[in-house]
């Protein structure tokens, strides 16, 4: 593969969240929204990501510092929300001037199901077929509130149009836009000057950058994905919990076929962030979260939530709660205990029912 960037456009308020967090910042199975984007970008060969941020910019940043792993990341303020063509703009000033002309990703901060493998398919499309951009879209049986593509005679992608923008006949169209793009770099930042803010959001849409390629004489393809579901945005909290149910599934999916038994698998919650052992069992009502660690052969639930907590193997842990505790080997708690913050249950240890267990100064800390 050419080289490759990618620009995450992450600057919206979020009104619809109703929320003093910033969007990005949402929490999904334990982790910030914005993170499973990055997530995305794992099965390409990124040299650079630059995350455009606006509303709460400096809670955006200082998590994404803290939490974005080995991937190097910049991030640029889009001061004032002109639309995402606006910051796709500000967002290429994040990246180093170069001397060749390689592949820029630019996509939403909001679309945390996407799968790198989908990532890696528009890319490896977009750099066999030559073209100026390829566009991500999907086919919806429902498109209201999309931008429709519109394809010339060849097949080609020759515009998108925004809903409130589209007449009658453009509003038929099934296949939409998901704002997920690649372009080649060299063409991208003189084609988002050209745009216009003559629309219905009087703003400067980044899919108008598709029709100013083609008008152009530049080559624009497509690529739909599969599974249309993976590339919806969150915008309210509706949405927020339908991502949250799939990404429980997947991550609940993963751990069964790592060697953790679940006995009901649709009422057992665990956060992205919690490691488990080989053999460990997991109850119905089981909620762990945080940094919550488990041995191997430990029993969990039901009824039980555990928050940053450390569990020896083979412990019992049942209908009880805990945070930042720990649970030795063998050791046996519950029903109905408590674990208060910094608590310890030694191993081999058994608490009664009802027991609340204090931090390391009080009378019943139990080693």
């Amino acid at each position: 593969m050419d080289p490759i960037s990618a620009v995450i456009l992450a600057a919206g308020e979020g009104t619809r969240m109703k929320s003093v967090r910033p969007k990005p910042l949402h929490l999904l199975c334990g982790r910030a929204m914005l993170l499973y984007v990055l997530d995305a970008l794992d099965g390409c060969d990124i040299d650079r990501a630059v995350v455009v941020v606006g509303h709460g910019a400096e809670r955006v940043t200082k998590k994404l510092q803290e939490d974005a792993d080995d991937l190097l990341v910049e991030f640029v303020e889009q001061h004032v929300q002109r639309g995402t063509g606006d910051a796709a703009l500000v967002g290429l000033t994040g990246l180093p001037e170069i001397d060749y002309d390689g592949s820029v990703l630019v996509m939403p901060g909001d679309t945390p199901l996407l799968r790198s493998a989908t990532v890696v398919d528009l890319v490896t499309r977009h750099q066999a077929g030559d073209a100026a951009a390829t566009v991500l879209t999907a086919v919806l049986d429902d498109p209201t509130g999309y931008g429709r593509v519109i394809r010339g005679k060849d097949g080609s992608v020759i515009r998108v149009v925004e809903q409130g923008d589209a007449t009658h006949d453009e509003l038929e169209i099934s296949e939409v836009n998901t704002s997920i793009y690649c372009f080649r770099r060299s063409v991208l930042a003189p084609a988002l000057r050209r745009l216009s803010p003559e629309n219905a959001q009087g703003e400067y849409y980044l899919t108008d950058v598709i029709g100013v390629l083609s008008d152009a004489g530049y080559t624009v393809q497509a690529l739909t994905v599969r599974d249309a579901a993976e590339t919806e945005g969150v915008n309210d909290r509706a949405q927020l919990a339908r991502a949250e149910a799939e990404l429980r599934r997947r991550t609940n999916e993963k751990l069964l076929r790592a060697g953790v038994t679940m006995l009901d698998p649709a009422n057992t919650y665990v956060d992205t962030t919690v490691t488990l052992g080989i053999d460990v069992t997991l109850f119905p009502g089981t909620i762990l979260q945080g940094s919550t660690s488990v041995g191997d052969g430990a029993e969990i639930g039901p009824g039980t939530r555990l928050v940053d907590c450390v569990v020896g193997a083979g412990a019992v842990v049942e209908q009880s709660v805990g945070r930042d505790a720990e649970i030795g080997e063998s050791a046996v708690v519950g029903p109905f205990a408590v674990l208060e913050p910094g608590s310890l249950v030694a191993g081999g240890w058994r608490t009664g029912p009802f027991h609340t267990a204090h931090g390391p100064d009080a009378d019943d800390f139990l080693s």
